[in-house]
């Protein structure tokens, strides 16, 4: 076993989200890996909250809804598992504001070796008009990005 890695997943309880965390689980994590959950939450919010969550992080139930996170079975699924199979450490991050611009000061703020993101595969009109996050974080992260897109039915 080489030296344990950590890897952000980009997490807001999409489809496309939940598919990232459940291919990094599969795919990429390895034991004694470090699994961080990065919430990006709109920038209104109480800032002495904020403080306390940005340098704490935490996926323990009552934190998350004190911050206005969702509950998810899914995804606590997938955590327990990696966790208990591989061994893998689990905490969560929240930032507050742009999406785009907040994945990226996390990519840098938590030393991440690797960000997996889901894609919401907007189309080509869409994207220019709403800005894809993918296409920016790919662009601009200083660590390397997987894009998990999710087929459609």
């Amino acid at each position: 076993m080489g030296k344990a890695r950590t890897f952000g997943i980009g997490m807001d309880y999409s489809p496309t989200s939940k598919a990232s965390l459940r291919w990094a689980a599969e795919n990429l994590v390895e034991e004694g890996d470090r699994i961080i959950l990065i919430h990006v939450q709109p920038p209104q919010a109480d800032h002495s909250r904020k403080q306390l969550f940005e340098e704490t992080g935490s996926r323990r139930l009552i934190i998350q809804k004190q911050y206005g996170l969702t509950h998810d079975a899914e995804v606590h699924e997938i955590l327990d598992t990696v966790s208990k199979t591989k061994g893998a450490k689990v905490v969560a991050k929240i930032y507050w504001g742009d999406a785009r611009e907040k994945l990226i000061d996390a990519v840098d703020d938590l030393k991440l070796d690797s960000l997996v993101i889901g894609s919401r595969g907007l189309g080509a009109i869409k994207r220019v008009l709403l800005g894809s996050v993918s296409d920016y974080v790919v662009t601009n992260a200083s660590c390397p990005v997987t894009v998990v897109k999710v087929s459609k039915p």
